[in-house]
């Protein structure tokens, strides 16, 4: 029997779910049971040698544009452009669950760990407890939303690389961010990949199930 189109990706998204709560298993368990701190130690040394007032700019502008206001704007924007340019109706609720459930995921997350904050060598200021990184599950949620969003309205294969290209390199400047500025453990930003990876891929699952089967009612209709 031939497989519709939608199959594969429905697949790939399944399968990257459950490698990615894996992989955030791993990172959690050497977590609690103090197994990370050379990885650790190692990648926050190689990255804070890097330290300059020019790159310190730098690292900040990236670690402002992973939370707060900049991201609420950057949702706001693209729902506009979503609804009103493109109109869609069904993906604006697909990005907001994206993205807010990843915030209230790693509220709760952050809660069962606790784990503190790194002291040595903190360049700004920021509360509460460290695993998995807030800003690294957002920038990975509200991205590669974008981006699976967006991949379908881009006609040429080159551009498509170049959107993923770009939405990974965000991703990984602002987890890079929070380690440089000296606000997170490199476990707690890869930990926070992992585990927006995971929910990113339930919640594309979940949506191309949906889309699947209102594109068969519809069909059914006819």
């Amino acid at each position: 029997m031939k497989q519709t189109p939608t199959k594969l990706p429905i697949s790939l998204a399944l399968l990257t779910c459950v490698v990615c709560a894996l992989g955030f298993g791993l990172i959690a368990l050497w977590v609690s049971d103090h197994q990370v701190r050379y990885f650790d130690q190692k990648i926050i040394t190689d990255i804070q040698q890097l330290e300059s007032p020019a790159m310190t700019r730098l690292m900040k502008s990236f670690t402002m544009i992973g939370s707060g206001i900049p991201v609420v704007i950057i949702i706001l924007i693209a729902m506009f452009v979503l609804h009103r340019v493109l109109g869609h109706r069904r993906e604006l609720l697909f990005l907001a669950i994206a993205v807010l459930g990843s915030a209230l995921l790693n509220t709760v997350l952050k809660w069962i760990f606790q784990r503190a904050r790194p002291e040595i060598n903190r360049i700004i200021e920021a509360n509460g407890y460290s695993f998995p990184s807030g800003h690294s599950m957002t920038a990975f949620s509200m991205y590669a939303a974008l981006t699976f969003l967006v991949w379908k309205h881009v006609p040429f294969r080159s551009g498509r690389i170049l959107l993923i290209v770009l939405s990974s390199l965000l991703i990984i400047a602002i987890g890079t961010s929070r380690i440089y500025l000296g606000v997170h453990y490199p476990s707690d930003v890869v930990g926070g990949y992992f585990m927006s990876g995971c929910w990113m891929a339930a919640c594309i699952w979940f949506y191309q199930r949906y889309e699947e089967r209102i594109n068969v009612a519809s069909s059914r209709r006819r």
